[in-house]
């Protein structure tokens, strides 16, 4: 048990302290980097989905004047590790992909490199490519393990038994759709080569961890870490596609090796990042679900098949909250992989919970239909008391608080009858849970200072708008009682002591715990009254975080739906969320995070698809005029609301983390509500109009 911290500044509704510098567009970006004399850099992307570049005419490019440098598979630096064969640029004529990097121009100006890198003339040796998703493939693997170290296939009892002697059974194929992180701010780096300095290489990244990125650019470069400085102060936005590095920093930091002493700048171009900056594997789910009339499950199982590449493996951890989310004695989960000639999928908000509580919870709304019994009594019915995978009792655990809450907020038990008309509307209401696990990494250290009559706190974490910079103040002022506004925090640079990377909602867990620890060390050391210059370091240990409970978030989603009777239009005026996510350290970023991830989910519902054109290896829409996301128009009603829960076995804050779990549960509350409100169960996501129109009643 944790010794929680004594709330002052936590739970203040403060301000973003760097709100003002984001309006008023003094924020400094990896892209606007003030240096002098900056070149460009652009890259050079492969146009067959497979083969190999036989020949590069760079003559062209290299006539036009600006240009500073044009490398090629045949001229590169060679590097010193491709373990990673996604950093491995221009170190092999193989293409495994349409818009691989397979060059890379260098001008005096961005719009000079994308010219000369248009003239480049490449001939290919054409192969056959191979991009095509199925479940009836025969070549489906089982990998090793599921992101980023679960047990790939888990089984207990006897789903089949348990299926056939079931009063009441569900076996459906749901699916969800490939998706592209598309945070405003496009992945872009500023990398400058110094040979003979201290720190020979600075670059400056949009990046999730500057530590992270560090490590992974000091890997590929063979240079220890220490002479390699990563700065990132502010990032517009990521989703987890800036929380591992991918092709396009290593370009830059080439691009620059080859031009010592000038600061080259390279940022992707909204159609180049849906190729070389991850995605979300389509997933394809088998589910079957079993259940007594009481409503009692009998077996939940859940059979994934889903997309890596080729050349770098990713299986995204679809079929884990199966395992642990609802009592049932009978369980099974597995994942299958489909190796293809595509660009390599990574991490995007909630990887695994996101796609993976989709199935699971339209088909518990198929069960609930098929039981005449209301979805939320459903939910409650089957609450576990242990954790189902493990046996551990929960740190803390509250969804059917969150359910009863949130159907009181939300008028639930008013809600219209299936099929209900509302003039040329017809109206229905879905529910759904959410959960995400509260997990802490491994390694990150704090250091506080005190320094002209002010506590410092420098740790090298990221704020990618989720409100780092205010809420890390609010944490240290109570683990040094004193007032928030004493309290200065310097984060985004590898200059500071090392910080975990901004993932799996554990950045605030990590480092505030760091925080927690290195304040107390400083208080043991130098009092209540400090002189300047004193100053203190600690960091969290992973191996005392309590493992005796299994710790999660949990959360309730619920939806209006309205499809127009004859067109099909399909709006969603109200959403309402109650999350139970340990201690809130603001309520103002809190907020922020659950709509903004309610929204995504409603996004992910409603409009987003990556379309795949198989016949040239390509997503299709790769834009944002095509590839549609949610607008203010698609938003009516949006509220999140939350708990006030204890846990005092996660962390010293009490926190769970809370980026994540607002999306996931939100695109099967939406698909539940439409089919009260139409009779029409969507099982592949997105719910558009060819789906519902000709099936209206």
């Amino acid at each position: 048990m944790t010794e929680l911290l004594r709330p002052r500044a936590i739970g203040r509704d403060l301000a973003r302290r760097d709100g003002v510098a984001k309006v008023r567009g003094t924020a400094t970006y990896a892209f606007e980097t003030p240096v002098e004399a900056p070149a460009y850099a652009h890259p050079v992307q492969a146009t067959v989905a497979r083969g190999r570049v036989t020949a590069m005419d760079t003559a062209a490019a290299e006539a036009l004047e600006g240009v500073l440098l044009v490398l090629t598979p045949f001229d590169a630096e060679r590097l010193a590790s491709t373990e990673d064969r996604e950093y491995a640029v221009l170190q092999s004529d193989e293409v495994a992909f349409r818009g691989q990097v397979i060059g890379v121009v260098v001008a005096e100006s961005s719009e000079r490199a994308r010219q000369a890198a248009d003239t480049i003339r490449v001939t290919y040796a054409e192969r056959e490519h191979d991009s095509t998703l199925s479940v009836d493939r025969s070549d489906l693997y089982t990998p090793e393990k599921v992101n980023p170290s679960y047990e790939t296939d888990t089984a207990e009892g006897d789903v089949a038994a348990a299926v056939a002697a079931a009063d009441v059974v569900v076996e459906q194929t749901y699916s969800t759709a490939m998706y592209h992180n598309n945070p405003l701010e496009p992945h872009a780096s500023t990398a400058l080569w110094e040979p003979g300095a201290d720190v020979p290489l600075t670059l400056w990244d949009s990046t999730q961890g500057v530590h992270p990125a560090r490590a992974a650019v000091a890997k590929v470069f063979g240079l220890d870490e220490e002479q390699v400085r990563v700065v990132c102060p502010y990032v517009g936005g990521g989703f987890g596609s800036k929380g591992t590095p991918h092709a396009n920093v290593m370009l830059a930091v080439m691009a620059a090796r080859a031009l010592p002493g000038r600061p080259v700048r390279l940022a992707l171009t909204r159609q180049q990042m849906f190729v070389l900056a991850g995605y979300r594997t389509p997933t394809i789910q088998r589910m079957q679900v079993a259940a007594g009339r009481d409503g009692r499950l009998s077996a939940i199982a859940i059979d994934v098949v889903e997309q890596t590449s080729k050349i770098k493996e990713f299986a995204e951890q679809t079929g884990i909250p199966t395992r642990m989310m609802y009592a049932s004695p009978s369980r099974r989960t597995t994942h299958r992989l489909a190796a293809l000639d595509v660009p390599v999928p990574s991490w995007m908000r909630a990887p695994g919970e996101c796609p993976g509580m989709f199935g699971p919870e339209v088909a518990l709304d198929e069960l609930a239909e098929a039981l005449g019994m209301d979805p939320v009594e459903l939910r409650v019915r089957n609450e576990p008391e242990v954790d189902p995978e493990t046996g551990k009792p929960w740190s803390s655990r509250h969804l059917v608080e969150c359910l009863r809450e949130g159907a009181d907020r939300f008028g639930w038990r008013d809600r219209p009858p299936p099929r209900h008309r509302d003039g040329d509307w017809l109206v229905g209401t879905g529910v759904a849970s959410s959960v995400y696990p509260t997990m802490r990494q491994a390694t990150s250290t704090s250091l506080i200072r005190f320094e002209a009559g002010r506590y410092v706190v420098e740790i090298g974490a990221a704020d990618l708008g989720t409100g780092t910079w205010t809420t890390l103040p609010q944490i240290a002022a109570d683990a040094l009682d004193v007032p928030v506004e004493d309290v200065e925090v310097r984060i985004g640079d590898t200059r500071y002591p090392i910080a975990s990377v901004a993932g799996g909602s554990s950045g605030m867990n990590t480092w505030g715990s760091a925080v927690v620890e290195a304040a107390r060390t400083f208080r043991d050391t130098f009092g209540r009254n400090p002189g300047d210059g004193d100053e203190a370091q600690n960091g969290v240990d992973q191996a005392a975080t309590d493992d005796d409970h299994a710790a999660y978030a949990f959360g309730a989603q619920f939806v209006e739906a309205r499809v127009h009777a004859d067109t099909g239009e399909l709006r969603v005026p109200r959403m309402l969320g109650v999350f139970a996510a340990g201690r809130i350290i603001n309520p103002r970023t809190a907020r922020s995070q659950f709509i903004g991830a309610m929204t995504m989910g409603l996004s992910m519902a409603l409009h987003e698809h990556s379309v795949w054109d198989t016949r040239i290896g390509q997503v299709a829409n790769h834009d944002l005029a095509e590839y549609h996301i949610a607008v203010n128009a698609d938003v009516g009603d949006v509220q999140a609301h939350w708990l006030d829960e204890h846990d005092p076995h996660v962390n010293a804050m009490g926190t769970k983390g809370i980026g994540e779990i607002g999306i996931v549960g939100t695109a099967a509350a939406v698909v539940n509500a439409v089919y009260r409100a139409t009779g029409i169960r969507v099982r592949a996501l997105p719910v558009t109009l060819d789906k519902l129109l000709a099936a209206l009643p």
